[in-house]
């Protein structure tokens, strides 16, 4: 090991100042997004993303990470080299953030949760679960661009925030380390993680998870469970409600079938009463019937995430 004298040359320290300046300058947040989770909708982002080849490697896996949101853990990292991806996800939402490996984690996630706390509160839910349009609140950037201005430089922002609670919770609860071989590699061959995790989907294809029910959905909900409390003391012919009611709820497999042939039924068991209600009754009966069924084919599975621009 060689020892080099202080005295030598005042040019020595002088690039030790540098480069120890230039040090604390690489840890930093470079950029962060808002993603919806049960589809990978991309919602809001930092605007001033580098364009780099580093940077155009983890917008890659900020994809992939996107479309597998609703299958990790509310709080990950990914290392990626001279890259860490932190997220954390709550209320069917994840903020996302590319930082340097040498940024601290508890800055990273504490960046995080006030980006988690300010979306919150400036938009409900309602406007979240219903956005159609990609980077439909990309006005937040405007929240995004302060605050990492502010957590990209600690030494004005250790006298604002107090990060005692942040490091015990990762010290409670660390972030899940997301390994490369669960998302699969970046020319599209998926590794053997993801083969394995595919085929245990298709045994527990039964508990899939389905889009968020509309408002048109709850209120054929509410009907059919009306029909099925006026059936109920016909016995047997209370069953079909009961059934679209499931079926609306919970994924099963040929669900589309199974509506339309429950429907079916629903017009045989009123076709067999007509001499004891009247048209109006089996109107009603007969609609309701109709208007669950197709609220249930309109409410599919989620499926596979959109290839958004993220």
């Amino acid at each position: 090991m060689v020892f080099i004298p202080i005295c030598t040359s005042t040019y020595t320290s002088g690039n030790a100042r540098k480069k120890s300046s230039l040090s604390v300058e690489m840890s930093m947040i470079l950029s962060a997004s808002v993603i919806r989770v049960r589809d990978g909708l991309p919602l809001s982002a930092s605007t001033d993303y580098e364009q780099g080849t580093g940077m155009q490697e983890c917008r890659k896996y900020f994809k992939k990470l996107s479309r597998k949101l609703a299958q990790l853990p509310d709080r990950c990292t990914l290392k990626t080299g001279h890259y860490n991806i932190n997220f954390i996800s709550s209320m069917g939402v994840s903020y996302m953030m590319l930082c340097t490996e040498n940024y601290p984690n508890v800055l990273a996630f504490s960046f995080l949760d006030e980006l988690q706390k300010e979306f919150i509160t400036t938009y409900n839910m309602m406007k979240t679960n219903t956005a159609v349009r990609p980077y439909c609140f990309i006005e937040f950037d405007n929240f995004i661009q302060r605050t990492k201005q502010r957590y990209n430089n600690p030494r004005s922002l250790s006298t604002k925030i107090n990060l005692s609670d942040m490091q015990m919770e990762i010290k409670l609860r660390p972030p899940y380390q997301i390994s490369m071989g669960e998302l699969g590699s970046a020319n599209g061959v998926t590794s053997a993680f993801s083969v394995d995790y595919k085929g245990a989907g298709k045994i527990s294809s039964a508990h899939q998870r389905l889009e968020p029910a509309t408002l048109s959905g709850i209120v054929a909900f509410i009907l059919s469970l009306l029909c099925a409390a006026l059936n109920l003391i016909r016995g047997f012919h209370a069953i079909e409600s009961l059934l679209q009611c499931y079926l609306f709820v919970y994924y099963t497999g040929w669900r589309n079938v199974k509506s339309f042939l429950t429907f079916g039924l629903i017009c045989l068991c009123n076709m067999y009463l007509y001499e004891l209600r009247n048209l109006w009754q089996l109107f009603f009966h007969v609609t309701v019937g109709a208007f669950v069924t197709l609220q249930i084919w309109l409410r599919q599975a989620q499926g596979k995430a959109p290839d958004y621009d993220v």
